[in-house]
C-alpha cells in the first residue's frame, strides 16, 4: 500500500459492548474526548461496532456533541433543534444534509478569512506609522536645509544639533546682509 492510500484511509475506531473505544491506528484505548480532539484536528476516522462491523460513526459523533452541550458549551439553540427534528419525515428532509454541509463549509471559510483579517489587522498600522515617521524625518531635514538622500541613515543627535546651529548661523548671516542693503 502506498503512502497516499494510507493517508486517505480513515483511522478505524472499534467500539466494544462495554463502551470502550479502541484506536486501531495507535493500538490504544481512547475516550470520546480523544475523538473530539481528533475531530477538531481534522483527523479522519470511522467508528465501527467491534462485534457486527457496522459503521456507527454518526451516532458516536452525535454522542460527542451531546457531551459538549451538557458541559455548557452550547452551539445548538433549542429552536434550531426543534426545527431540525421537525424536518424528519418532511418531503424536504433529503435536502437538509447537503444544505447543512454547505452552510458549515461557508461558515468555516468565513471564520478562516476573519482570522486572517484579524491577524493582519495591525500590520497596516505599523506600515502607516513607519511611513509617517519617514515623512516627519524628511520634513525635519528639509526645514534644516538638508536634502534627504534615499536610503540615507539619520545622523546622531549631537551631529544634527551641530548642523542645525551651523545652518542657523548661516541664515542669520544672510538676514544681516539683507538688512544692511
Amino acid at each position: 500500500m502506498s503512502d497516499e492510500e494510507t493517508k486517505s484511509d480513515p483511522i478505524i475506531i472499534k467500539k466494544y459492548a462495554n463502551r470502550r473505544l479502541y484506536n486501531t491506528g495507535s493500538s490504544s484505548y481512547i475516550t470520546l474526548d480523544h475523538l473530539g480532539e481528533m475531530t477538531r484536528a481534522g483527523v479522519d476516522f470511522k467508528v465501527v461496532d467491534a462485534k457486527s462491523g457496522e459503521d456507527i460513526t454518526r451516532s458516536v459523533l452525535t454522542q460527542i456533541i451531546m457531551e459538549e452541550e451538557n458541559r455548557g458549551q452550547t452551539m445548538l439553540p433549542t429552536p434550531f433543534l426543534r426545527q431540525l427534528i421537525a424536518m424528519y419525515g418532511d418531503s424536504m428532509q433529503s435536502m437538509v444534509p447537503p444544505y447543512l454541509e454547505a452552510s458549515m463549509a461557508a461558515l468555516r471559510r468565513n471564520q478562516e478569512q476573519f482570522r486572517k483579517s484579524m491577524a493582519g489587522a495591525f500590520n497596516p498600522f505599523e506600515t502607516i506609522a513607519k511611513q509617517n515617521m519617514a515623512m516627519f524625518e524628511a520634513a525635519a531635514s528639509m526645514m534644516a536645509g538638508k536634502t534627504p538622500q534615499p536610503g540615507e541613515a539619520p545622523a546622531d543627535e549631537a551631529s544634527e544639533l551641530a548642523d542645525l546651529k551651523r545652518e542657523m548661523a548661516e541664515l542669520q548671516a544672510k538676514l544681516d546682509k539683507l538688512g544692511k542693503k
